[in-house]
């Protein structure tokens, strides 16, 4: 979910940058700006922060759907 929300980050600032606009706050939408805030959601998401949430049932900690693999 990160890595999507830095790929929306990096979209905009790209959009942001084709058009020539800083929407009234040059400073706000800036190069080191943005590209700081794509790449602490990247770094986010490569460290495994928002992955989603784990599997604690009992067993062997492995959740198959459907057909379980192996089984002919």
């Amino acid at each position: 979910m990160l890595a999507i929300a830095a790929a929306i980050v990096f979209g905009i600032w790209l959009l942001l940058d084709l058009f020539d606009t800083n929407l009234g706050a040059p400073d706000l939408f800036n190069f080191s700006t943005m590209a700081s805030l794509g790449l602490l959601l990247l770094s986010l998401y490569l460290a495994g922060v928002g992955s989603g949430p784990r599997n604690t049932s009992s067993g062997s900690g492995r959740s198959f759907r459907g057909r379980r693999p192996g089984r002919g």
